[in-house]
């Protein structure tokens, strides 16, 4: 690192950078080649980084670690440098990046994982349903416990296993649904990536960005005020189709035990 005179700014070489920033060779070079870092100033055939260049890749750092992508940081970068409201972006950013659901995951030890959806199943089928239900994201491992991310969905698999549904049983049609849904989602988000997204693409100014943000926000309400009504009337049609000649059945049944009238 050379001190620069009459400036009062430090510059650095590409490995000294480095290590002010806490980054490395690799990165600082992967960054500028996105246009996220400028490129050093020549002297010779040694390029020379400053402060403002330390200060980017601070940022970069901190923006990373909280888990912008780098198109984004670019974006809200440019914002910064042309004069743009840097809260556009990041006001779409948080849009986009918000759960979905206000719901809390929870945690569970395998022993009671074990007593819920176990009973029955020898310590080899215990495994593979471990195993199974960690690769369909019900559960997480988390140290000696396990990150439950939807205890709703939890319980009703526990309700399902208690009325007498095999496990393995649940869990298939835990997968089929998600396929199911992510159709559904699919759906969605192309109708408003091909009417909505698609005015983001050449350099949008920040009122368009701030609108894409607001329909993407009330996107959530109405996936649900859709999909709700759709699928309790879907189930109620589907109900009474698989089960009416059961319940007609009992009936039929219950009638022949009555006793006769005298």
């Amino acid at each position: 690192m050379d001190a620069t005179g009459g400036r009062g700014m430090a510059e650095y070489r590409i490995d000294d950078l480095a290590r002010a920033a806490g980054s490395t060779v690799r990165n600082i070079r992967a960054y500028q080649d996105r246009g996220l870092l400028p490129p050093p100033r020549l002297a010779g055939r040694v390029g020379l980084y400053d402060d403002s260049h330390l200060a980017r890749l601070r940022l970069i750092g901190q923006l990373l670690g909280r888990g912008y992508t780098f198109a984004v940081i670019k974006d809200l970068l440019t914002a910064w440098e042309t004069g743009r409201d840097v809260g556009d972006v990041l006001g779409l950013e948080k849009v986009l990046t918000d759960p979905w659901s206000d719901e809390i995951p929870g945690t569970a030890t395998y022993d009671e994982l074990i007593a819920i959806f176990g009973g029955g199943l020898d310590e080899g089928e215990r495994e593979r349903m471990r195993r199974r239900t960690i690769e369909l994201g019900l559960i997480e491992p988390d140290g000696g416990v396990y990150r439950v991310p939807s205890p709703r969905l939890l319980h009703v698999g526990a309700e399902l296993v208690a009325a007498g549904i095999p496990l393995d049983a649940v869990l298939d049609i835990a997968e089929r649904i998600r396929g199911d849904v992510d159709v559904i989602a699919g759906r969605f988000v192309g109708l408003v990536q091909e009417h909505v997204f698609s005015r983001l693409e050449d350099r949008p100014e920040g009122e368009e960005v701030t609108e894409v943000a607001a329909v993407v926000r009330r996107m959530r309400p109405l996936v649900k005020m859709v999909v709700d009504p759709l699928i309790a009337r879907a189930m109620e049609v589907r109900v009474q189709a698989a089960l009416g000649e059961h319940l007609e059945t009992v009936r039929a049944h219950l009638e022949g035990e009555r006793p006769a009238a005298r």
